[in-house]
């Protein structure tokens, strides 16, 4: 990213690189330690949690280093300041660790995610992350813990929350009003499960589950749903439109993005607010959109002059998201220029139901995203609220204590919830902080 860079650059001449600390060795976690190691002048990986080790000590012996292996916050700071890097399966420690300025939290989970996160805020360490889960659950309680500490907490570039803000800012700066953030999808069922994707999260190196959380619209239904939060957007209707253009076939030829706005015209003429959906079947993609309108004429001669049609909705898109190659360039915004990628505005705007994906009976647990037992879906806040809705993030761990039909949304009346859990905790302090009232009515929310 232009002035990123530099900045970068500059933090490299003079010796006092940006020391990132990094949660997760999964798939994207040892991929930006490979990507910052390889590739990025002006920052150090100082230390890497796994909560198994091996992972952790194979994301750098695969890029040729031999990390020190250290038990608790004490040895992870000594390796720190030998100039070793760390690896460990206290991430508590690391997340408190003298040492480290920005911590970067790539798990996938919530209650164990959460708790590092509250650490390392604490701890007075910026937070980048791509946990779309834990951000649409209760990043807006984080994001204000973050601010009375006076840190940054941040969704991160790359994924496609942060790319669609990036696009949003970048239009808004246009003069161009936007009133709809969206996603690109290819496929889109809510009944895939770790079986169906088993042979495609095996061809990547992924797994199966956050394959399914990808195909069954978990994943979107949280990337939207931070980009509300982020922006104070709204769904226009409980799981959004999502208009398919491949007719549920994702080898069908696809359909330029262009095509695909007059889909949401109706709904963007109801609206009280701007909206976040997604499309599946369009290109270029796997990308995002930002829709806009402009109200000078002249403006509008000009954006029509410039390619970009006659309006009155100006579609803007980036055609990529690089994930891990992008993420560096998060860590510097916050360090160096107290920027956040995306982050809440105030309280939640949009979140992630828990919906059945088939028949669910007493005593069953809800295991997983993108697991056999339920998909996740977006709706405003206010109603969730108002109806007792069960978030999704809240509802991996419970257990079921009466029927719930197929494709019927869970309540907190229909489940027994874990004890002693640091995402109820925040949940409820969420609710305190940010008390709903009545929605805006936007093409008939329920």
């Amino acid at each position: 990213m232009i002035i990123v860079d530099t900045a970068l650059a500059r933090r490299e001449a003079e010796g006092t690189p940006i020391r990132v600390g990094i949660v997760g060795a999964g798939f994207q976690g040892a991929a930006i330690v490979r990507q910052i190691v390889g590739s990025v002048k002006g920052m150090r990986v100082v230390a890497l949690a796994n909560r198994h080790i091996d992972p952790a000590i194979r994301a750098f012996a695969d890029i040729g280093i031999d990390p020190l292996r250290c038990g608790d916050r004490r040895a992870i700071e000594a390796a720190i300041a030998a100039g070793h890097p760390a690896v460990t399966e206290d991430a508590i420690g690391l997340a408190s660790a003298e040492g480290v300025d920005v911590l970067v939290e790539v798990t996938g989970s919530v209650d164990y995610a959460a708790g590092v996160v509250l650490t390392a805020i604490g701890a007075g360490k910026h937070v980048v992350q791509m946990n779309a889960e834990l951000d649409g659950t209760v990043g807006p309680i984080l994001k204000a813990k973050a601010d009375e500490a006076g840190v940054i907490y941040s969704f991160s570039d790359g994924d496609q929350p942060g790319v669609q803000m990036n696009l949003y800012r970048f239009v808004a700066g246009l003069g161009v009003k936007p009133v709809l953030c969206g996603n690109i999808k290819g496929l889109h069922d809510p009944y895939r499960n770790p079986e169906t994707q088993r042979g495609f999260a095996e061809k990547w190196g992924q797994k199966p589950a956050m394959v399914a959380s990808f195909a069954d619209g978990t994943k979107i239904s949280y990337e939207q749903a931070i980009v509300a939060n982020g922006t104070g957007m709204k769904v226009a209707r409980r799981g959004m439109i999502g208009p398919d253009f491949s007719g549920g076939d994702p080898t069908a030829p696809l359909v330029p993005l262009e095509d695909t706005v007059s889909a949401f015209a109706e709904y963007l003429e109801q609206a009280e607010t701007g909206l976040v959906d997604y499309v599946v079947g369009a290109r270029p993609g796997p990308g995002v959109f930002v829709l806009g309108t402009h109200d000078d004429p002249r403006q509008q001669h000009f954006l029509n002059l410039y390619k970009l049609g006659t309006g009155p909705y100006y579609c803007f898109y980036t055609p990529y998201h690089l994930c891990h190659f992008e993420v560096p360039n998060s860590v510097a915004r916050a360090a160096i220029f107290g920027d956040a990628v995306l982050a809440p505005q105030a309280g939640p705007q949009v979140g992630v139901i828990a919906v059945a994906k088939k028949d669910l009976v007493p005593g069953e647990v809800i295991a997983e995203f993108g697991g056999f037992e339920a998909y996740g879906v977006a709706e405003n806040s206010e109603v969730i609220a108002r109806e007792g809705l069960l978030p999704l993030g809240v509802a991996l761990g419970c257990r079921l204590v009466r029927p719930v039909p197929k494709d019927a949304p869970l309540s907190y009346s229909d489940v027994e919830v874990p004890p002693g859990r640091v995402v109820d905790a925040l949940y409820a302090e969420q609710a305190e902080r940010f008390p709903l009232t009545e929605p805006a009515l936007i093409g008939g929310s329920r």
